[in-house]
């Protein structure tokens, strides 16, 4: 046979992470493939929880019905939901929010508990009365103001209460209607006057015949919100100390507006005391004056009596009885002092015949000179204002150092003037002003703001993205645990079969056989050549016992035994 014919069949050559996976030992097989699978687990689960959708409110503080009509037309859908902590709202993916509602709006949803003017889409029922109609139509009128109210962004739900009397044909027993509205407002948030004042305009004006002042509206608390007009003279109202703060803060800001100039931002401070007069009064007088002369008088009626008859012999005589008790003849009256001549006893005219009495009475009205003046005086006037005012010592250069004086005596007068002539004073209204000059304390350093770690934003940003930190910190630990310890082995047994290789190198090479003898007997093997070919032989029966030993030949450790 020939040379060719001796060499045995070498085995193909196999990948190094082949030969590195078989050169580990069944344990750190065990170890690797179970750190593979928790990484593979991992990774699957940051996928899974990371591609989950992030939910939004769809519907919150819903009736039973209607979120059971909501629930049963999301399913229809194929529409994922859940309900949040306590089941107060309908959460669905944040992406899907806006589409949701208005697909659910075409189909009426949700209907609300609140009922309106839908009550009587039904038409006329038969058999329905009149008092059912009449019952039915104030339950939808109550319904569509109850919606109204609750479109403020303040009002969490209202209910409208109205009291509509029956109208019948005489006028004076005829009742005003009235109403009352419950309101339940969000937490936090409250209605100012003219909000509630739109409120009670709104109800008073959707009922025929109902004035604003028989609206009543009430908080969940049961505290009156509303207020009749005649009960704002009462006593002062939230309008009226809106308006003496104004006021106030108005002069405080002139006085500050007038020295901070002089003595400096933050030198001085300022407050201001109104006291304003809400009365309303109002004042009637009536003045006349002396009578005028005729001339200069308004005639407001005159009468004008002439009679003619026969002159009477002589004045009345003989015994008493009905002649001769005659009342005397008419007399005419001074006007304005003035004395008028009087006619002749017997009225006897210029012109008249002999023999003949003539009668004239005149009666004359003149006006009467009066004035009626009617005062009325606007509230809101002031009647005193007091001013406090501190300035602050001023700060000077003394040699290189900054020392604080106080002010002169003159300079406080002057600035003292400056705030008089600043909010008007009036010494006849009783108005003061006192202004005092005191170093400031310093203020207090004001407490720092929250630290990063503790602000709602830093949380919510570390809530959002624990998941994956803590997905990917167990990876690290799993790789660096498990799967570590198994590469390191397996590297350190593919170097020391690297080892083996250069150390068989090394040798010196064998000189070539000769050519075979007829003769079949092999030749002896040298001591060294045994001694590799046992090694060989070791290094290829178990790896791992000779990577262990060239470990410890390495580190120059000794082997036991």
């Amino acid at each position: 046979m020939s040379a060719l014919a001796e060499i045995p069949n070498t085995p193909p050559a196999r990948a190094p992470w082949q030969q590195r996976l078989s050169a580990l030992d069944a344990p750190q097989r065990l170890r690797l493939g179970l750190g593979l699978a928790l990484l593979v687990a991992l990774l699957v689960a940051a996928v899974v929880f990371g591609r989950q959708a992030d939910y939004r409110v769809l519907f919150a503080n819903l009736s039973d019905k209607d979120g059971g009509a909501i629930v049963a037309q999301l399913a229809q859908m194929n529409v994922p939901y859940k309900y949040s902590e306590g089941g107060g709202a309908i959460l669905v993916p944040a992406e899907r929010v806006h589409d949701v509602r208005l697909r659910l709006a075409t189909q009426g949803l949700p209907k609300g508990s609140v009922t309106g003017f839908e009550i009587m889409e039904g038409g006329n029922r038969f058999g329905m009365t009149q008092f059912q109609e009449r019952v039915n139509f104030q339950r939808g009128l109550e319904g569509e103001l109850t919606r109204s109210i609750q479109a403020l962004s303040s009002v969490q739900s209202a209910r409208v209460h109205l009291a509509l009397p029956n109208q019948n044909g005489f006028f004076r027993e005829q009742q005003k209607p009235s109403a009352s509205v419950l309101l339940s407002l969000y937490p936090g948030r409250t209605l100012d006057r003219a909000q509630i004042a739109g409120i009670v305009h709104l109800v008073s004006s959707s009922v025929p015949e109902m004035s604003p002042a028989d609206v009543s509206v009430l908080d969940d608390s049961g505290k009156l919100l509303s207020q009749a007009p005649d009960a704002a003279n009462g006593g002062a109202d939230a309008q009226q100390l809106a308006y003496q703060q104004q006021l106030e803060q108005q002069y405080a800001r002139r006085i500050m507006d007038i020295l901070e100039p002089v003595v400096g931002p933050g030198n001085v401070k300022a407050q201001v005391t109104a006291e304003v007069d809400f009365s309303q009064t109002e004042s009637t007088s009536e003045q006349h004056r002396p009578n005028l002369a005729p001339e200069a008088s308004a005639v407001r009626s005159q009468q004008v009596v002439e009679s003619t008859g026969p002159q009477p012999a002589g004045p009345p005589a003989g015994v008493p009885g009905a002649t001769s008790n005659q009342p005397p003849g008419a007399s005419s009256a001074p006007i304005n002092g003035a004395s008028a001549p009087l006619a002749a006893a017997n009225g006897q005219q210029q012109g008249a015949p002999a023999g003949a009495a003539n009668k004239r009475e005149s009666i004359t009205n003149y006006e009467v000179d009066k004035t009626v003046r009617v005062t009325r005086e606007n509230p809101g006037a002031v009647k005193r204002l007091s001013a406090a005012v501190v300035v602050n010592y001023q700060t000077l250069e003394d040699k290189g150092k900054t020392v604080t004086k106080a002010l002169t005596p003159e300079q406080v007068e002057r600035m003292t003037a400056l705030v008089r002539d600043a909010i008007g004073f009036n010494k006849e209204r009783g108005d003061s002003v006192n202004l005092m000059n005191a170093p400031f304390q310093a203020l207090a350093a004001a407490p720092s703001e929250l630290p990063l770690w503790k602000r709602p934003e830093t949380l919510d940003l570390l809530r959002s993205y624990a998941w994956p930190l803590g997905a990917v910190l167990l990876a690290a630990l799993v790789l660096w645990g498990l799967v570590r310890p198994v590469l390191l082995g397996a590297r350190k047994a593919e170097a020391a079969g690297r080892r083996l290789d250069a150390l068989e190198a090394e040798q010196p090479e064998r000189p070539p056989l000769p050519a075979p003898a007829a003769r079949t007997e092999a030749l002896p093997a040298t001591p060294e050549q045994l001694r590799l070919e046992e090694a060989r032989s070791l290094a290829k029966q178990n790896p791992v016992a000779v990577a262990n030993i060239l470990k410890t030949w390495v580190n120059g450790e000794t082997l036991p035994g």
